[in-house]
Formats: structure tokens, C-alpha cells, sequence
């Protein structure tokens, strides 16, 4: 394959060295791009909000092969190795890339789409809360971020609304 011009590829990094890798191989000369979203995550019973890599352990580079020395990368401090098809670093389309840019926010954040992970009548377990272990049927979404359980409580079936990390699959 003849390369004319930089393209994007996969650089696999050590756990948790995203950044790392990104500014060790930003101050070599490489165009990086490691696509963040905002990640809810639970922490002594709270739910909090961080910055946290698209892909875990994985970012993209764009390698000039022409002009670049491209096997430097595998030595490069975070890095564990360049996603490679036999011995050629493997590349990804550039439709691929602009797609996750084109989703990104002003502070740079990729939004994913939140679809809801059940389907209505779907049985749920609350895993948090005060309805802890109890079973319920799903309901639809509330909003983004909330979603709406029936709850069979005295007898009836009760409409509860909870934080969507809040239920899990029965």
C-alpha cells in the first residue's frame, strides 16, 4: 500500500495511560486525538460526574508514514503497541473520526446516545435506594437521565421514577 498524506490509526495504551501516551507521542510530532465522554460513575453513594477516555486504553494517531518514522511509537512511554495488520499499522477511515468529532460538545465531550437499555414489560431489579432488591416492570424514560419503573407495592402497581444507574436487568 502506497501512503501519501497522514492517516489516522490505533495506538493501544497501558491501563489508565491514555494521557500519558497522548502527550509523549503530541511532543514527537504525532496528531492525536483521544475522544472523551462524560462518564457517571458511583462513589461512596454518591453519583458523580468525570472525564473519562471513549475507548479505555485505546487513542488515535495520525502517522505521515512518508515523512514520519512510525515504529518509534511502540517504544513511546504509555504506549503497549500499534494496532498493526501484519506489519503494517492498521488505519482508520476518516469518516470514522470526523463522526466522533461531529458528536463532540463545545468543552470537547463525545455525546453518546442514550437509548433506553430495556424495552417495555422488560423485568427490572432496583440495585440502590430505598426500593433496594425489589423487582418492578419498566416503564419508559422519564427523561435522560431518570427512568420509570412500575413497582408492585401493597397490592398495586406503583409508577416510580429513579436514576437510571439506579436498575439493572432482572
Amino acid at each position: 500500500m502506497t501512503d501519501f498524506g497522514s492517516h489516522w490509526h490505533v495506538v493501544q495504551t497501558h491501563p489508565r495511560a491514555e494521557e500519558k501516551a497522548a502527550s509523549h507521542l503530541l511532543r514527537q510530532g504525532y496528531g492525536v486525538y483521544l475522544p472523551r465522554y462524560l462518564k457517571r460513575r458511583r462513589h461512596a453513594r454518591k453519583i458523580v460526574t468525570i472525564s473519562a477516555p471513549l475507548f479505555p486504553r485505546y487513542l488515535f494517531v495520525a502517522i505521515d508514514r512518508m515523512t514520519q518514522r512510525w515504529r518509534s511509537i511502540r517504544s513511546t512511554v504509555g504506549v503497549t503497541h500499534l494496532v498493526c495488520n501484519g506489519e503494517d499499522p492498521a488505519w482508520v477511515p476518516e469518516r470514522v473520526i470526523s463522526d466522533l468529532h461531529s458528536r463532540e460538545d463545545e468543552c470537547g465531550f463525545v455525546h453518546l446516545d442514550l437509548r433506553p437499555r430495556f424495552a417495555l414489560g422488560d423485568k427490572i431489579r432496583v440495585i440502590d435506594g430505598v426500593f433496594d432488591a425489589c423487582l418492578g416492570l419498566f416503564d419508559g424514560m422519564a427523561d435522560h437521565e431518570r427512568v420509570a419503573i412500575l413497582l408492585d407495592l401493597l397490592g398495586r402497581k406503583v409508577r416510580v421514577v429513579l436514576d437510571r444507574d439506579a436498575v439493572a436487568a432482572a
